[in-house]
């Protein structure tokens, strides 16, 4: 299976630089310094996000055609609703680990930053082998499928950030501190440099972030083959994620049956990648299933808890 990329190499600098810009634009001006995230604040910046991806996806649909511009809406969606999950987790690691409100934003910052080294590294090593090898695309349908089924069979699950295998070996090899010093990684206590709270947090959020990984990329080359839209489409969906969870953290207990949507849409795009061969589902009709499967299970959770509660922040 030959990968036929519309991202030609000045195309590819050209939006790494253009992610770097907003990175850099994001740290240095605009929350150069720590301070809690607003609900009014993270509405901006999420629609600032979301505006971003959709004038991008406009784009591609003038410069490319409309299967590259549907390829683009479909993966982008994937991995926004998939997202969405990272969330839940963040809620209880910041809770875990007593993250101040006004240091959550740089742990996320930074996160997102080794997220866009791990996925890009991801998306080139599994490009390259669907290219070389076309059998992968089922064992990637399989671990989908698999990945929907344990989901829709476990729930909320709770989670223990303390037992994360990398904290505990961090614990072994560096010395911790117990309390936070502002936004520092490390500091100094004599002649030791020792790891903060705040390092073991972003820790657990980067492990978070591969394991997440590991399904939603398999998951987009099941709507397109072409390296450029996979990463485009995951990183915009990936920049908007800080903003999403100080907009959605208080409100994440109230969708109960998201999990349940997405372990649905991951066992979809399974079955999708596992039937290629016999049955290529249109990108058109996958952007219209998926689509209907989380308004669903937004729909059946704001009706079962009461969408009209107010917003609660994050702690």
């Amino acid at each position: 299976m030959e990968l036929q990329s519309v991202g030609t190499p000045g195309l590819w600098a050209g939006f790494i630089g253009f992610v770097l810009a907003m990175l850099a634009l994001d740290l240095g001006v605009f929350h150069r310094k720590a301070h809690a995230i607003g609900f009014r604040e993270a509405a901006i910046w999420t629609g600032v996000w979301i505006g971003l991806a959709a004038l991008f996806n406009v784009w591609v649909y003038v410069a490319f055609g409309g299967e590259r511009g549907l390829e683009f809406t479909t993966g982008y969606l994937i991995e926004k609703a998939l997202s969405v999950d990272n969330i839940f987790v963040f809620v209880m690691v910041f809770a875990y680990f007593a993250v101040p409100a006004a240091l959550q934003h740089r742990v996320l910052l930074w996160g997102i930053l080794g997220a866009l080294v791990l996925r890009a590294a991801f998306i080139l090593i599994g490009g390259a082998f669907l290219s070389a090898f076309h059998w992968a695309i089922y064992v990637f349908g399989a671990v989908l499928i698999f990945t929907g089924i344990r989901m829709l069979r476990q729930g909320h699950e709770s989670l223990d950030p303390g037992r994360n295998p990398l904290v505990r070996l961090v614990r072994r090899l560096v010395p911790v501190t117990e309390t936070y010093h502002g936004s520092s990684f490390f500091v100094r206590e004599g002649p030791r440099l020792v790891a903060t709270p705040l390092f073991l947090t972003l820790l657990v959020v980067e492990f978070t972030d591969l394991v997440f990984a590991i399904d939603s990329i398999p998951a987009i080359f099941a709507v397109t083959k072409d390296p450029f839209i996979v990463f485009t489409s995951n990183i915009f969906a990936i920049l908007g994620l800080r903003s999403l969870y100080f907009l959605l953290a208080g409100l994440a207990e109230r969708f109960v049956y998201l999990k349940a949507g997405l372990s649905i849409i991951l066992i979809f795009v399974g079955v999708k990648m596992m039937i290629v061969d016999v049955y290529k589902i249109p990108v058109a009709l996958s952007l219209g299933v998926i689509g209907a499967i989380l308004a669903a299970a937004v729909a059946a959770s704001l009706l079962k808890t009461g969408g009209g509660a107010g917003h609660r922040p994050p702690a």
